[in-house]
Parts: structure tokens; C-alpha cells; sequence
């Protein structure tokens, strides 16, 4: 059911408040499965087929490192920064980040499912094939960012938002939403689910776009 409000309230992400400390540089060959960082910065590392799986990071910074095939499976990021990273294939799944940053990110086929983002935002860069089915989002921001084909698919978001990025052949089936901002969105083109938007808010620009996708979800055909 599509409701219209001329005044809508919608419950404002909370925002994460990263305060970086003095950080060390990493002084590791690669990446370590169960590994433990504490306060370092790995910068411009190419960590392409390293196997990070279980690994915590607590105020971290990740700049410029390459992340192609990477496994950061279980992985958790807290409190930290992830800028500048770039890779195909890179594996977060089940993965938690709690209280940090990806900033002008360059990923493709990133695997997100499974995974818990809390007090997370994803400032500019592009993103391909954004698998986050059966992940847990709350307040979570994407901001500046573009979306390319992200599967959302029985998702929980939760005061989630989405501003000035585009989000293009994104799949919402199955997804359960609260306090979830549309609004801003930039490009909004669904490939499926219409109806997992039900608990987003909307424009009224984009309700007269996507009204083919509604009409089609109730069953109702549209002739001239």
C-alpha cells in the first residue's frame, strides 16, 4: 500500500563519530585469518587474494589498499576508515561493521550478505553488484554514491538513507523496512521487488516512476 503524507517524518540515521588515534603503520606481510589490529593504518597494500577471514579491526584505517578476491569473511571493522579501496570478488560476507567509514570506494562483486552494518556510512565511489541479502543495515547512510545492480534481497533496514547516489537495477525482494529515506535518491531504477519498499519513504516524483512497477505488483494492467 503506497501512503502519501504532506509531511513526513522519518526517523534520521544516526550517524558514526570516527575519531581515528595516532595510528601505527602496519607492519605485516598480509593478511592473517583471525588477526587482531588495534590502531594502525595499512595504506596502498595490495592484500589481492589475502585471507583475512575472522580478522578485527578496531580504530583502523584501510586507505588505498587492493582488496581483489580478498576474504574478510566473519571480519570485523570498528570504529574505522576504509578509503580508497578498490577490488573485484572481495568476500565480507557475514561480516560486521559497527561505527565506521567507506569513503570513495572502487568494488565490484563486493559480498556483503549476511553481514551487520550498524552507525555505517558509504561516502562516494561506485559499488557493482553490491550483494547484501540477509544483511542487517541500521543506521546506515550511503551518501554521493553510486549503487550499480545491489541486492538487497531479504534485508533488514533500518533507519537507513540514501542521499544524492544512485541506484541503478536494484533488487528489494523480500526486504522489511523501517524509517527508510528514498527521497534524495538521484537514479532510483528497480529491477525487482517492488513491494519490499513497503516502510520507505518516496517522492512523489519517483511514485510516478516506479507507478508501472506498482500497478504490475497489484495486478493492474495500463492502457492508453
Amino acid at each position: 500500500m503506497v501512503r502519501r503524507s504532506g509531511k513526513t517524518r522519518v526517523a534520521a540515521a544516526r550517524r558514526p563519530e570516527v575519531r581515528l588515534p595516532p595510528l601505527r603503520p602496519y607492519e605485516g606481510g598480509g593478511l592473517e585469518p583471525d588477526g587482531d589490529h588495534d590502531g594502525v593504518e595499512l595504506a596502498g597494500l595490495d592484500l589481492s587474494g589475502g585471507d583475512g577471514a575472522g580478522a578485527r579491526f578496531l580504530d583502523c584505517a584501510l586507505r588505498d589498499c587492493v582488496l581483489d578476491e580478498t576474504s574478510l569473511v566473519n571480519a570485523r571493522f570498528i570504529d574505522s576508515v576504509l578509503t580508497g579501496v578498490r577490488g573485484v570478488g572481495t568476500d565480507l560476507a557475514g561480516a560486521s561493521l559497527r561505527d565506521s567509514e567507506v569513503v570513495e570506494a572502487r568494488l565490484g562483486g563486493v559480498q556483503l550478505h549476511g553481514a551487520e552494518l550498524e552507525r555505517v556510512v558509504v561516502r562516494g565511489g561506485k559499488i557493482d553488484y553490491l550483494n547484501l541479502r540477509n544483511a542487517r543495515l541500521k543506521d546506515v547512510v550511503f551518501e554521493g554514491c553510486v549503487l550499480s545492480e545491489p541486492d538487497f534481497g531479504a534485508a533488514r533496514l533500518e533507519r537507513v538513507e540514501f542521499r544524492d547516489c544512485a541506484l541503478r537495477g536494484a533488487d528489494f525482494s523480500g526486504a522489511r523496512m523501517r524509517d527508510v529515506d528514498l527521497r534524495q535518491v538521484t537514479e532510483l531504477v528497480l529491477a525487482r521487488g517492488v513491494e519490499g519498499l513497503s516502510g520507505a519513504v518516496i517522492s512523489t516524483a519517483q511514485l510516478l516512476d516506479l507507478a508501472p512497477a506498482f500497478a504490475a505488483q497489484a495486478g493492474v494492467r495500463v492502457e492508453d
